[in-house]
Formats: C-alpha cells, structure tokens, sequence
C-alpha cells in the first residue's frame, strides 16, 4: 500500500470506492512502470461513472497530486493521445 490517502468521499458506495481506488492504482502504475491503454482507460470510464462532474474530478486528481505527487491528468492525456495497445509510462 502506498504511503498516502486516496481521495474518498463518505457517500460512496464500495463499488464506486473501489473504482476510484482502481482508477488512481492505474495512474500510480502509469508512473511507476506502465499500465496498458485499454485497461486504464477501463478504469478511467469506471471512475467517469462515479465522478462525471468535471469539476469533481479536478478536484479529487488535485487532492491525489498533493498527497501522491502523481498527476492523474497527465496519465489521462497521455492515454487520448495513445492507440490501442500501447502501453502508458509517464517519464518524470
């Protein structure tokens, strides 16, 4: 486990906090090795379903940056910008 807090809401359900949880594992992966473009961007729609506000999810990948260090926005765009079966590792 990483040795910081994911950004959670109290009124989530255990799915939806699995979801995000899964979602900023694949980012932390995207950084910390690679994650391949369909399964993250699998888990980015599952975390859309959960948080579709724009803003709530600035929100949430802010707060994620700030304990983490990660920037889920970069691993995001780096997975539009990428086809199918390529794999995504953010150089640092």
């Amino acid at each position: 486990m990483s040795g910081y807090q994911y950004p959670l809401r109290a009124d989530w359900s255990t799915e939806e906090v699995v979801a995000v949880v899964d979602f900023f594992t694949k980012v932390e992966q995207a950084y910390e090795s690679s994650v391949e473009r369909e399964e993250f961007m699998k888990h980015y729609r599952a975390f859309k379903q959960v948080v579709p506000s724009m803003a709530e999810e600035k929100t949430l990948c802010k707060e994620f940056e700030e304990s983490s260090g990660y920037v889920a926005f970069r691993v995001v765009k780096l997975a539009k910008e990428s086809a199918a079966g390529d794999q995504l590792k953010v150089k640092q």
